[in-house]
């Protein structure tokens, strides 16, 4: 599943006319996929900040986040998601930006704050006026986005600072718990993590996760859960999986570039040409050059 940009964002649910700028916000019915209840999962390439009301359900790694009542969101672009709306009555707000968008403004850098960082805290209850007061900041942002202000940008950023200041002065939301399909949803984000990756298709990108630990990090799991639950899902354990992959594209590469084996190798994380080959010949039974000459 692709990487949802936001200039794809913006031409799904703005039309190609609408300027996005630096970051935008959203009332969030007027977003609302009719599809919601489908759980899928999904990764931005922008942080969002959103306020939901009504009863709702998020799924990420091997976690879901249940809640009812106005609840402030926060996400991030390293784990994918999903959304399922659980009430009729589901409304609110929310803002896309990338992380240049606040670069200087936070010590640690802002995917380390506690609401953006893997395994944090991303949600938090609010009360009745807590959501007032959090509400009268996005309909500030609302009327700076459709102003001709030249320095709307600047009061966003203001903005949106405050509204993280302010959910780091709450108690973060404590109701994670394991979903019933644990395993199988974190598989299936392992499985997502591992095919974004492909295809390579230039030189400059790399392959870079390309061990369990890796992707355990990525997921804030512990490699053994991640191991465990690959293995009791599909069978194979999480190494043979990546090995699998890898060699499916490294066939594709020699089939269909002109590149030499060298730069295939480094593309796809080997340093050193000898440990390509290797690697192809002990999972495909033919050296790269004896592959790309059949």
């Amino acid at each position: 599943m692709p990487t949802q940009s936001l200039q794809s964002f913006r031409d799904t649910h703005l039309g190609p006319t609408v300027a996005l700028g630096e970051a935008n916000v959203f009332r969030l019915e007027n977003i609302l996929d009719p599809n919601c209840g489908q759980v899928r999962y999904s990764r931005r390439d922008f942080f969002k900040i959103t306020l939901i009301r009504g009863r709702n359900c998020y799924h990420y790694a091997d976690k879901s986040l249940d809640i009812d009542g106005p609840t402030l969101i926060f996400f991030n672009p390293r784990v994918p998601y999903t959304w399922e709306g659980l009430s009729k009555e589901i409304n609110g707000y929310f803002i896309i930006f990338q992380e240049a968008f606040l670069t200087g403004r936070f010590s640690p850098a802002l995917a380390e704050l506690p609401m953006f960082s893997p395994g944090g805290h991303p949600a938090y209850r609010l009360t009745a006026e807590q959501d007032k007061e959090v509400t009268d900041l996005f309909e500030k942002m609302l009327r700076e986005v459709d102003s001709d202000y030249p320095l709307k940008y600047d009061l966003l950023r203001n903005y949106t600072s405050e509204m993280i200041h302010y959910a780091l002065k709450l108690k973060p939301s404590e109701t994670v718990y394991e979903a019933i399909d644990a395993s199988a949803r974190l598989t299936g984000v392992f499985l997502e993590l591992l095919e974004r990756q492909f295809p390579i298709d230039s030189l400059q990108q790399r392959f870079t996760l390309r061990s369990a630990g890796d992707y355990a990090d990525r997921l804030s799991v512990h490699v053994n859960h991640l191991n465990r639950s690959v293995k009791d899902n599909t069978g194979k354990t999480t190494t043979t999986l990546i090995a699998e992959r890898v060699a499916a594209e490294a066939r594709a590469l020699l089939r269909h570039t002109d590149w030499n084996i060298s730069e295939i190798g480094d593309s796809l994380g080997f340093r050193e040409p000898a440990h390509f080959a290797n690697f192809f010949r002990r999972h495909t039974g033919q050296s790269p050059s004896g592959y790309r000459a059949v």
